[in-house]
């Protein structure tokens, strides 16, 4: 929850700006849902940044709901990507595994790439528990939607227990949870699947780390937090992806 209009559409000028025409990374920004137009306008017609939501509604049929946006909204607005399940709305909000899962499939349903973000918190990696959360997180997930759901998905490892709390996770240890989870999903629907599964890090992403995060076999990219809200820390970041 962060800037206004003005600022959303600039910082979207200047990544956009900041990339090489002929860039091979995907690269999607996530702005507040009330600035995806504007920032769909900053952006023109290009192919170049794409735009993701941070969060839908997990009902799929209209109907008398306050305040929710649905996925086909989301589309209408440019979206080709929406955020689940993020660390922040499970803490500060409550969210559950099963609540995350009906929006990964409302997701799904209207078209739109969830990134399902999945993570432990202190205690619980302090209690030896990091896989056995990860699994139900994401065996949640894929409760309704199946296990097809992860050939159209991403998933993005946040270890709650290194955003904002001063530890921070070391790329070994990040390796070793994206590893658990391609094994989850190979397990679940084959290797073919596993394998082309984009497993994301979000645990405080910079632009001095990501190189060596990266660098990891089972780290394919990042789920990028306070450092996206400047463009060229956000653009290193991007460049040592490519």
């Amino acid at each position: 929850m962060y800037g206004r209009r003005a600022s959303a559409q600039a910082l979207a000028r200047d990544v956009f700006d900041g990339l090489p025409p002929n860039f091979a990374v995907t690269v999607a920004i996530c702005p507040p849902v009330i600035y995806l137009e504007a920032v769909r306008e900053a952006l023109a017609d290009q192919d170049r940044v794409l735009l993701a939501a941070q969060d839908v509604c997990a009902q799929t049929e209209d109907g008398a709901r306050t305040g929710e946006i649905s996925g086909a909204m989301l589309r209408e607005m440019g979206a080709s990507y929406v955020l689940v399940g993020h660390s922040e709305r499970r803490q500060l909000l409550g969210e559950t595994n099963e609540g995350v899962g009906a929006k990964m499939l409302a997701a799904l349903d209207a078209g739109l790439t969830p990134i399902l973000c999945v993570g432990e918190t202190l205690a619980e990696r302090d209690g030896l528990r990091t896989e056995a959360v990860v699994a139900a997180q994401l065996q949640s997930a894929i409760h309704g939607a199946g296990v097809s759901a992860l050939a159209h998905s991403v998933v993005a490892y946040e270890p709650v227990w290194a955003i904002g709390t001063g530890r921070n996770a070391t790329p070994d240890q990040a390796q070793a949870v994206h590893a658990f989870i391609r094994n989850w999903a190979t397990d679940q629907a084959g290797k073919a699947v596993a394998d082309g599964l984009c497993i994301l890090y979000g645990g405080s992403v910079k632009p001095d780390n990501a190189a060596a995060l990266f660098a990891m076999p089972d780290v394919d990219g990042g789920l990028v937090g306070g450092a996206s809200l400047k463009a060229a820390d956000f653009l290193a970041i991007c460049r040592a992806a490519g």
